[in-house]
């Protein structure tokens, strides 16, 4: 998995299930602790180093233990951290996007957004960028701009998971545009038959359509491919409950109660008393 695949799974869209505006999606990549830091920063020393080279050892060391620090909750550490990467690269692209994506988590929107643009204004073709930016401008409202920015990231050749994004324009166009959001669903499928997030949007944009056979197909595939959630869990009760299979109903309500008890949708289920 590359860069843009590893900063672009940090984030990814709550639309997906339909429950607000963004999610996190936790995969980091690869784990750097302090002493990838501390290595790095000794190798400043070496002379049989490019001074520019080893710059940029410090600037990735210390973007990726922001990340980790960013996972832990820990963000004035991640703050600090990435901080300590510009100094070694002030123009390092891939830090100002995962700046964009901590200043995303600390609620400040215009920080963020500054943070993304100067990620674009050094490397225009960074998809993670863009799609985290994508997300963003989602959350605001900014529709046209989201999609144009997811896009771009999708069809970037050089970006090895288009259905995220593809995912994201989706979800992000859905409300306002239905047939626009569900045909960005199946295109995500056709880059990644097997990508849960598309699969279970469209098991309930085809339960949602009365097409429940077609809904029940994608929901298969998608619980072969992902652990079930709350909100997976009440698509598939609905698929069942159409379709008459009474068993898988029930046994589907009883995981809904028993691992999902205080979630909105185990209190619809038993208002329906299913």
């Amino acid at each position: 998995m590359n860069l843009f695949s590893v900063l672009s799974l940090i984030l990814i869209s709550l639309f997906l299930l339909g429950c607000g505006p963004m999610a996190l999606f936790s995969a980091v990549g690869q784990t750097v602790n302090n002493a990838a830091y501390n290595s790095a920063e000794r190798d400043l020393n070496k002379s049989q180093k490019s001074r520019g080279a080893k710059a940029h050892e410090v600037a990735v060391a210390n973007m990726h233990l922001g990340i980790e620090y960013m996972q832990q909750g820990a963000y004035e550490n991640a703050l600090t951290t990435l901080e300590r990467s510009l100094l070694a690269k002030s123009d390092y692209a891939p830090t100002y996007n995962v700046l964009g994506l901590l200043y995303q988590r600390l609620d400040d929107p215009i920080e963020s957004e500054r943070n993304y643009k100067k990620s674009i204004s050094f490397d225009s073709t960074n998809s993670s960028t863009h799609n985290n930016y994508g997300l963003l401008l989602c959350s605001n409202g900014r529709f046209d701009e989201a999609e144009a920015h997811f896009l771009n990231a999708a069809n970037n050749p050089l970006y090895d998971s288009p259905e995220i994004a593809l995912t994201n324009a989706g979800s992000c166009l859905f409300d306002d545009k239905p047939k626009v959001g569900e045909s960005y669903f199946k295109k995500a499928l056709d880059k990644n038959p097997l990508f849960s997030h598309a699969l279970i949007k469209m098991a309930d944009v085809s339960y949602n359509k009365n097409e429940y056979k077609s809904a029940y197909q994608y929901f298969k595939r998608y619980q072969e491919n992902a652990k079930h959630t709350a909100k997976s869990l009440w698509i598939g009760i609905r698929i069942f409950k159409e379709l008459n299979l009474t068993d898988d109903m029930s046994s589907y309500a009883l995981l809904l109660r028993n691992q999902y008890p205080d979630t909105p949708e185990a209190k619809k289920l038993n208002e329906l008393q299913f």
